[in-house]
């Protein structure tokens, strides 16, 4: 792929479609420069260009790098100078749109606390079960210095059993972790993409 390939394919991303031209002149430059350092280090064209990078993952990166306030600022920047009227109907209509504004920042809010809250539950169902064996075994040596050893037993195999769903229980909350991890990660790329990306620019 030679360089200009390269720099149209990334330019044409869906990723940054919506992103301010300042931003995108400004991110293939880099990337224009990059190649061109690489190739007076002696590098092919095409190795300058393989050596970089997928366009498809450099032009999330980009997104990823754009703050979201500069993103909805663009997006919500008039196309032309507004009217009187307009400006009358933003500021009737304010009590509307900022109510459903402020309701779709709650409901965010809500999915990233009931998203880790479910973390939590996983974290202390784990040290639950690994308490009751360990308070199983606890009540075996009790129980066997009173003399009442199969009680104890009893205790002991219930503690056993719930130890091994701990170790399930274990992997289960690794992996719950994981995924809200992840979620919490991609979540800006998500909202960011709301702002981008929905047409090719002219």
């Amino acid at each position: 792929m030679t360089k200009n390939e390269f720099l149209n394919i990334l330019r044409s991303r869906e990723e940054i479609f919506g992103l301010p031209e300042e931003d995108i002149v400004r991110s293939l430059s880099f990337y224009e420069e990059l190649i061109d350092d690489r190739i007076e280090e002696g590098m092919s064209e095409e190795e300058a260009v393989a050596a970089v990078g997928d366009p498809r993952e450099i032009a999330a990166q980009i997104l990823s790098e754009i703050p979201l306030s500069k993103l909805v600022k663009e997006k919500m920047k008039p196309s032309h100078r507004l009217r009187a009227w307009e400006i009358v109907l933003l500021v009737l209509g304010a009590p509307i749109w900022l109510s459903l504004l402020c309701a779709a920042l709650v409901i965010v809010i809500s999915l990233y606390a009931v998203l880790w809250s479910l973390v939590v539950v996983a974290w202390a169902v784990v040290a639950a079960l690994g308490g009751t064996l360990l308070l199983s075994i606890a009540a075996l040596v009790l129980l066997c210095a009173q003399g009442s050893i199969g009680m104890g037993l009893f205790l002991l195999g219930l503690g056993v059993i719930c130890g091994g769903l701990g170790v399930f229980a274990w992997y289960g909350a690794i992996k719950a972790t994981k995924g809200a991890w992840w979620l919490t990660s991609k979540m800006p790329f998500w909202m960011k993409s709301l702002f981008v990306g929905k047409e090719k620019k002219g």
